[in-house]
């Protein structure tokens, strides 16, 4: 799902709210998420799971075709870690004869 899906998604459970509105609110949870994890913030949202920002230490690579020595430098990463609830009802089995 890309955003303009989910804008219209909820769009169709929320007519009651003009899709402005909506596509407003998405753009702001996640300019919110981004701004906190760039401050080095955990941002949980509870049943879905957490975000939150991983260190990756400088290294020394090897390019694959010339082998030749690469530095990289550390640099952190986005990290998600999935939520009890969300990982539940990603695992419930599948109704029907198929195994």
């Amino acid at each position: 799902m890309v955003r303009s899906e989910l804008i219209a998604r909820l769009a169709e459970r929320n007519p009651h709210l003009y899709q402005r509105d909506i596509e407003r609110i998405v753009s702001t949870i996640f300019e919110e998420i981004s701004a906190a994890l760039a401050q080095g913030d955990r941002v949980e949202l509870r049943g879905f799971g957490a975000f939150s920002v991983k260190r990756r230490t400088a290294r020394v690579a090897r390019n694959p075709r010339t082998g030749a020595a690469v530095a990289v430098a550390d640099k952190h990463i986005p990290f998600f870690k999935s939520g009890k609830e969300l990982r539940e009802r990603l695992n419930v089995p599948a109704s029907g004869g198929e195994t």
